[in-house]
């Protein structure tokens, strides 16, 4: 365990002091694994498969293991590696009682995915102390009551929160106070802000640019020649730290999905409607948990030269039942398999959006709820009571490649 200290930590209180946290859990899906196998732990691990790695340890990340590397090139890299198949189960229990410590320290928290979150701290001096002992405080009780690592960035902006975990990481504290913010961040690389990816970062190195700060003392207009107008301004604004966004609470995915690698190997119409049966299983028991329906079903593909594509179709009515997303999402499916068949398919996704709070949508006539929806109660109820893994359906069996990644977007 490591605490960062940039400059001062003795000027904190105001509403324009460094008060936001941002909070991001240490490889979350490996040290979960490790956690409850105390076998793994200083070991290298990585969770994944179909091809694709989801997680790695640290002790995997130092000899190069990076998300999303296909597996082969992992094994290159970490001769001994072991690797895991995914525990959802576990990982969402994990992040839930994350969650609980986050809830009972401010009720100002605005979750990002299921292992990190903004928290807005500036009201808690009196009670709770400066916004770098709540960070300390949040640490030991993750550590203590969840065995989990979480790096915490502190920062007057939700960016440069972000930014600062990611340069704590792992296990760490770092504070940046308003008077040294620029001092931080203009020496990072392009690639701390946020937008920035590999093909972006190429075009900026490119041009000679290769850190936050030549961002920074670029002319927009040059920057736009290089990125278009609409990043170039986001990237001007981001590496200035021009911030304004609060920690929104209360706010509510608009879409729940999950999404599968399936690896570069040629796979037939069959078994990516099993794949792609087991994804809409998962989604729909989702929504269900969390009383929401949808109404438009949205099918995502990659294909092998990297290009994606989206198909999507709504329903005449919201409906959280398995049956009829499932439908529509083969559906979509036979519609873009010839693309599929030419150009091959690395990952499939499929998502559920325009959702709305269950109890708020009329229903449709007749009120009585029909055989599939007693189905889809039926199948939740014994997996709440017997596990996940306790009820399948018989397409999906055989599929013991099932590696996918929950995707909850906004």
């Amino acid at each position: 365990m490591h605490e960062h200290k940039f400059v001062r930590l003795d000027q904190l209180g105001t509403r324009r002091s460094a008060s936001i946290l941002h909070a991001d859990l240490d490889s979350f899906y490996a040290s979960v694994e490790q956690r409850d196998n105390p076998q793994l732990q200083g070991k290298t691990v990585a969770v994944g498969g179909g091809g694709v790695i989801l997680a790695a340890s640290y002790e995997a990340k130092r000899l190069g293991v990076r998300t999303p590397m296909p597996g082969y090139q992992a094994r290159r890299l970490c001769p001994g590696l072991i690797m895991l198949p995914p525990r959802f189960e576990a990982y969402t229990a994990a992040s839930r009682d994350v969650f609980e410590i986050f809830n009972n320290t401010t009720p100002l928290v605005e979750g990002i995915s299921v292992d990190e979150a903004f928290l807005d701290v500036a009201g808690l001096g009196r009670l709770s102390g400066t916004p770098v002992e709540v960070a300390q405080q949040l640490r030991a009780e993750v550590r203590k009551d969840v065995g989990l690592a979480i790096t915490v960035g502190v920062a007057r902006t939700k960016f440069l929160a972000k930014v600062a975990s990611g340069v704590g990481k792992p296990d760490g504290l770092l504070l940046v106070e308003p008077d040294g913010e620029l001092d931080f961040l203009h020496p990072l690389p392009v690639e701390r802000l946020w937008g920035v990816g590999a093909v972006t970062a190429a075009k900026l190195n490119a041009r000679g640019i290769s850190t936050v700060g030549e961002v920074a003392e670029m002319p927009l207009a040059a920057l736009d020649s290089i990125v278009g107008a609409g990043m170039a301004r986001q990237l001007h604004a981001l590496a200035n730290n021009h911030d304004p966004r609060v920690v929104e609470v209360g706010r509510r995915r608009g879409s729940i999905g999950s999404q599968q690698a399936l690896g570069r190997r040629s796979r037939s119409h069959a078994e990516i409607e099993v794949v792609l049966s087991g994804l809409v299983d998962r989604i729909a028991r989702r929504m269900r948990r969390a009383n929401r329906v949808g109404r438009t079903v949205v099918l995502r593909l990659r294909f092998d030269d990297f290009s994606r594509a989206t198909r999507s179709h709504s329903m005449p009515a919201c409906t959280s039942s398995s049956a009829p997303i499932q439908a529509i999402s083969t559906n979509l499916l036979a519609m873009a398999w010839p693309t599929i068949e030419e150009r091959g398919l690395t990952l499939i996704g499929v998502a559920v959006s325009n959702l709305r709070n269950e109890y708020a949508v009329q229903l449709a006539l007749p009120f009585e709820r029909i055989e599939a929806e007693q189905l889809d109660t039926a199948i939740d109820d014994v997996r709440d009571r017997f596990g996940g893994s306790a009820l399948t359906w018989a397409s999906t069996i055989g599929n013991d490649a099932d590696f996918s990644v929950p995707m909850l977007s906004d």
